[in-house]
């Protein structure tokens, strides 16, 4: 990963053998989404954003009620900015309150549905956020009636949670884990 001389974002050199899931192509259900290691986006394109949460050295995992870990972010709501979706999401979420955010990443996405997923978001090109952020855990998850029921909120090493989720078969969550490790590690 080496800073780009025309945006200051980093360039997308990801190692296929170390990244084998971020470095092609992925097709979830409808949308086909491409992971592009950058710090430039157009806002008007996002309609989800995810976070990498910290807290010092440790990274923060939740788990759901189907006993899967997961990667803590959601959909915008009408109206709302990607940093007030976060910040929304990581209290419903995590209990926690949002105190920095880097995007390190963004998957572009392209869907072959009909319509939107809601009828305010980019369609049918939509870009989701990834980067990282410190967080402080200050309460209980919300789960908010209709949204995630999170049964678990831990304050793990970057070994233990890239442990959990590739138990359970997430290694595209694993490897961001990883890749936000990473770039945080080399400042």
């Amino acid at each position: 990963m080496e800073p780009d001389p025309e945006g200051g974002r980093l360039m997308n050199t990801l190692n296929a053998a170390e990244f084998p899931i971020l470095s092609h192509p992925m097709n979830w259900g409808i949308v086909r989404a491409e992971f592009l290691l950058t710090q430039q986006f157009d806002e008007r394109y996002v309609s989800n954003v995810s976070i990498i949460p910290v807290m010092g050295e440790r990274y923060v995992v939740f788990q759901v009620e189907n006993g899967m870990w997961e990667l803590p972010g959601g959909t915008l709501e009408r109206g709302e900015r990607y940093i007030e979706a976060l910040e929304r999401e990581v209290m419903e979420e995590l209990g926690g309150k949002l105190l920095s955010y880097h995007v390190f990443g963004r998957f572009d996405c392209q869907s072959s549905a009909e319509k939107p997923y809601k009828p305010h978001l980019p369609f049918p090109h939509f870009v989701r956020l990834v980067g990282y952020g410190e967080v402080e855990l200050v309460g209980k998850p919300l789960n908010p009636q209709g949204g995630e029921q999170v049964v678990a909120v831990d304050v793990v090493t970057i070994d233990e949670a890239l442990d959990r989720f590739q138990r359970i078969g997430r290694q595209d969550i694993a490897e961001l884990y990883k890749l936000a490790h990473r770039i945080r590690s080399r400042g």
